[in-house]
């Protein structure tokens, strides 16, 4: 309206205040760990199949595979407990 003076735009003053408990470290971390865990399957998921796909003659695909599958959730395991079971 042109009899009213323009106004800033002002960004919500609590955008998180909707979340039960705010946002606390805990669930950063929590959804921090999510995230690396989706990564590790999706990365996992397509270096097996590349293997697959392009290894298929080679014999060292399946001890590679079995290799990765074994270092990399142990590494995970090792990450969320703290115990080491190699």
């Amino acid at each position: 309206m042109p009899g009213q003076p323009l106004q800033p735009f002002a960004p919500p003053n609590m955008i998180l205040g909707n979340l039960p408990g705010g946002l606390t470290s805990g669930m950063l971390i929590t959804w921090g760990w999510y995230a690396v865990c989706a990564f590790w399957v999706v990365y996992t998921l397509v270096a097996i199949y590349h293997w697959i796909k392009y290894s298929h003659a080679s014999w060292v695909m399946v001890p590679a595979i079995a290799l990765h599958l074994l270092v990399s959730s142990s590494l995970i395991v090792y990450a969320f407990t703290g115990i080491w079971y190699l």
